[in-house]
């Protein structure tokens, strides 16, 4: 007889040359051995990760930092993908009916797969955390709750998130402390953020503190810093830009002498160059004043694919083209690049 303590359990099993062991004996190890496994994973200190899928990284990157190992997060989608017009795949499908706790925006961003969130709202946790928010703190759109682009806001994204936080102490209560306590950190990180983004916008002239991007996702964003706001599409990609619209804010550019642009990364330039391509022809020198992220963060794994990153880099590059004073490598020293 042989006895060994593991983790705690005490376990024994018989030792002889020669000992063949029958289909029974294997089968009562087996049995055993998925006991022990169960006994494990419910021992002290142990738990089951939480598994929580979200649509757009915006959500995914602030969530995996406040769970910690307490839960594995995952967006589905990635860098350069427009949420408007994203259609789940089926290995999305998978993925969702699979998750403990389903986090999207909401407020008509993931408009393809609403069907899809509400058939899974009827059988675990789906939480559309941009409708945390007061209807009184959200943009207009017509025919909508609200604007979507949120997260533009850390002050209103803060809610937001505030919104999943709560989710996951619901679905794993024994794990509530520890989310609280880093969702306060994170939140503090964000509150430190928002100073930076105010001085940096501050410091853009009067004159020049207009925001001319390729689809309008900066309405928050303006409304917090400061900056008209003028988008070439609408609110929603599905939009399309008309002739009318982009004559007329080319009379725009040329009026007000307004000389950088912005394209974004997950939406075509092709209406931004048409925008610089009438301002020409009407003598007036338009450039790019750089790529923005809007409904997309950057690469996973760089400084821009996290959210405090990705708006560190637009307050940044939006601030230096447009006259502004800002650090070339951002808030903390690490952006990659700003123009």
């Amino acid at each position: 007889m042989m006895t060994l303590v593991m983790n705690g359990f005490r376990v024994s099993r018989m030792m002889g040359v020669g000992h063949v062991a029958t289909r029974a004996g294997r089968c009562s190890l087996l049995g055993f051995l998925a006991v022990f496994s169960v006994l494990l994973t419910s021992a002290p200190g142990a738990h089951a990760k939480l598994s929580v899928v979200t649509t757009i990284a915006h959500i995914a990157e602030p969530i995996s930092v406040i769970a910690g190992d307490r839960a594995t997060v995952m967006p589905l989608m990635g860098p350069g993908v427009d949420p408007h017009l994203y259609r789940p795949t089926r290995s999305d499908i998978l993925a969702l009916t699979r998750a403990d706790v389903i986090l999207w925006s909401g407020l008509s961003l993931e408009a393809q797969m609403e069907d899809a969130m509400a058939r899974l709202s009827k059988t675990k946790p789906v939480v559309a955390i941009s409708e945390a928010l007061r209807r009184d703190r959200l943009l207009p759109w017509e025919g909508k709750a609200g604007d979507p682009h949120v997260w533009m806001d850390p002050g209103l994204w803060r809610v937001a998130l505030a919104s999943a936080v709560d989710a996951l102490v619901s679905a794993d209560p024994d794990g509530a402390e520890e989310y609280r306590a880093r969702a306060e950190s994170y939140f503090d990180q964000m509150t430190t953020f928002e100073a930076y983004a105010e001085q940096a916008s501050a410091s853009v002239p009067e004159r020049a503190r207009v925001l001319v991007t390729a689809h309008d996702a900066f309405g928050y964003f303006g409304a917090r810093y400061g900056l008209e706001v003028m988008g070439i599409q609408g609110i929603s990609t599905e939009s399309e830009a008309g002739l009318a619209m982009i004559e007329s804010l080319v009379d725009t550019l040329v009026e007000r002498k307004i000389s950088a642009v912005f394209v974004e990364t997950s939406v075509s330039d092709r209406h931004v160059q048409a925008l610089i391509e009438g301002a020409a022809a009407r003598g007036h020198a338009v450039v790019i004043g750089g790529s923005l992220y809007s409904d997309a963060m950057g690469e996973p794994g760089t400084y821009e694919g996290t959210y405090l990153g990705m708006l560190d880099h637009n307050v940044t590059v939006i601030a230096r083209a447009l006259g502004g004073s800002a650090p070339a490598r951002g808030w903390m020293g690490e952006l990659a690049y700003a123009r």
